[in-house]
């Protein structure tokens, strides 16, 4: 097998207009090359070389591909093969890896690719794909775009799964591409995507691996994308990357927005560098994928609230990584895909031109809310600001938002870099990563508590306790990492991102229910329940402070603690024998 960097490799050294100019005659017409099709035999220019996106796309036939697909196309080549001829072209030499053979995942790669045309072909000619030619005329997008960037249309009925069986594509592989689904024993397979716009989604080798459908008319959910397959996990590829990856390494930096709509709209501006998630928050592999090919990362997503919890999430999950990361605020009730309808690329580039630090970003929406006027407002917004303190992998950027939210919060320094952890951190750097013992047992995580679950069931239950849980909760108080998604995804009305952990805690909570219990009780203990938890971490903050401060400060944190401490027992009654337990070592505790 040729590894993946060294295909990669190849395909960026190759000279697209120069290979397929020996077999077309082309002529540039703007950014682009023209020339009779080679494939349906034409003599008009409808053949066009796009060396931006390193792809090709006839007009008339709909051939499309890049510079591999060429020779395999052309000149009946299989993948290997091409990618050798052209490695030899360029003079890169191909390191073999692995044994020999045909790819096993070959035929879902075909299948898919299979269903691609045929979805792109009913967009191009089925009359009832006319409600998705009127949608994309809607949206301002024209039936070229449309077949350059290979959307599709998937129809109701049968049709799919006939034309797949007269193409000679057996069940079992749309089965496991994902293609088809089987709802239960007994029943017969239909389609997984009806009366739905198709966005196909590529692989790093610009390989169509799945696709994200958008619902025309009623019915949910809004957007359905492929199950993860064999060769497809949506957790770890980005929308439009394919393409993207070559413009972000000139850039040095890639714009991620939400929606592949969003994608669209900012290609056509003449923006090239655009990515977006498939459907769930962004993954740690997805934060690889973008520091491979660009240091910084502007995030252009909706400035409304959910849009905001999405776009800090992504932010400190790019910072884990290495990255610089920068916020780009639209306009109130704007979109990317709006700003651009509306403004034009000048437009989207005054906005990316004024994007900001994520820390300072946050900062400034805490300020605007007054968060920092009162002594309970600044620790709210320290418990805000702290996670994203903590995700900054790079020790100067990290000692530089120390800094800065020790000054407009108004605490010490040394006080914020214990509270965020960030002197421990150092230390542990230094020392490298500690293997545990021989014999000794690993740390076992610690189960979410039942007040996190309750407010998960509440919320799940419907109105009121939805909105009352919203009200009450911040996501950072929820603990367990799956039930924090949870939580995240019902506010924001859309568990079907979950990834697939989150999603599994979130089926378990379905079946559970609240039961015979009473709602406005297991609302009540669970608020009482997170309200201890606040003075818990209030009292830990105290006892780290104590043994720093002057005698006369000694005093005040400890009458403040007294005072937490009493507020705390009253809502947790059996706090104080629970610690005692504890202290003494006694079983269960």
């Amino acid at each position: 097998m040729i590894p993946d960097d060294v295909i990669e490799q190849v395909r960026e050294a190759a000279d697209l207009v120069g290979i397929i100019g020996e077999h077309v005659e082309l002529k540039r017409t703007g950014s682009d090359y023209r020339g009779p099709c080679p494939f349906h035999g034409g003599t008009h220019r409808n053949f066009a070389v796009i060396p931006k996106k390193g792809m090709f796309y006839c007009f008339v036939c709909h051939e499309a591909g890049d510079v591999f697909t060429f020779f395999m196309k052309k000149l009946g080549m299989d993948y290997p093969t091409a990618v050798r001829e052209v490695a030899r072209r360029v003079g890169i030499t191909i390191p073999e890896r692995g044994p020999q053979g045909p790819d096993p995942r070959e035929p879902l790669f075909q299948a898919v690719a299979t269903a691609a045309d045929w979805f792109a072909r009913q967009l191009r000619e089925a009359p009832e794909a006319d409600i998705a030619r009127q949608y994309l005329a809607s949206r301002q997008v024209t039936m070229e775009t449309a077949a350059v960037q290979g959307l599709g249309y998937a129809p109701r009925g049968p049709a799919f799964l006939d034309a797949m069986k007269g193409l000679g594509v057996r069940e079992e592989v749309l089965l496991e591409a994902g293609l088809i689904v089987k709802p239960e024993e007994g029943q017969g397979v239909r389609p997984r995507f009806r009366r739905r716009l198709l966005f196909p989604i590529h692989d790093l080798r610009s390989r169509v691996v799945a696709f994200s459908g958008r619902i025309l008319g009623t019915g949910e959910p809004k957007y359905l994308n492929s199950p993860d397959t064999p060769i497809f996990h949506k957790g770890k590829l980005l929308y439009n990357l394919h393409v993207a990856k070559h413009a972000m390494r000139k850039a040095e930096r890639a714009i991620l927005v939400e929606g592949q709509f969003d994608v669209l709209r900012l290609t056509l501006a003449g923006f090239e560098e655009v990515v977006a998630p498939l459907g769930t928050g962004l993954t740690g592999e997805q934060a690889e994928l973008l520091k491979r090919h660009a240091p910084q990362v502007i995030l252009l997503y909706d400035s409304d609230d959910a849009g905001l919890r999405a776009t800090f999430r992504a932010g400190d999950e790019l910072l884990r990584h290495n990255l610089r990361v920068a916020v780009a605020t639209l306009p109130e009730g704007e979109d990317p895909d709006t700003l651009v309808l509306r403004g034009g690329a000048a437009a989207l580039e005054d906005t990316l031109k004024h994007a900001i630090d994520v820390l300072e970003r946050k900062i400034q929406i805490l300020e605007r809310k007054g968060f920092f006027g009162t002594l309970p407002g600044r620790r709210r917004a320290l418990d805000r600001l702290l996670p994203t303190i903590r995700a900054a992998a790079e020790p100067l950027t990290r000692d530089l938002y120390v800094s800065r939210v020790a000054e407009v919060a108004g605490v010490r320094k040394d006080v914020l870099e214990r509270e965020s952890g960030v002197g421990s951190r150092e230390s542990g750097r230094e020392s490298g990563p500690k293997s545990p013992a021989p014999g000794s047992r690993l740390p076992t995580p610690e189960m979410p508590s039942s007040a996190e679950k309750v407010l998960l069931l509440l919320m799940m239950a419907g109105e009121p306790w939805r909105s009352r849980v919203i009200e009450t909760a911040d996501p950072e108080e929820i603990e367990f990492p799956p039930y924090r998604a949870v939580f995240e995804a019902l506010v924001e009305d859309a568990p079907d991102r979950l990834d697939e952990t989150a999603a599994r805690a979130y089926e378990a909570l379905q079946g559970e229910g609240l039961g015979q219990n009473s709602p406005d009780i297991l609302f009540e203990q669970a608020v009482t329940w997170l309200e201890a938890g606040r003075l818990d971490r209030a009292i830990e903050r105290i006892n780290r402070e104590i043994p720093l401060a002057t005698e006369d400060e000694k005093v005040r944190l400890a009458n403040e603690k007294k005072r937490l401490a009493a507020e705390r027992n009253a809502k947790r009654p059996t706090y104080g024998i629970i610690e005692r337990a504890r202290r003494k070592g006694a079983p269960g505790t």
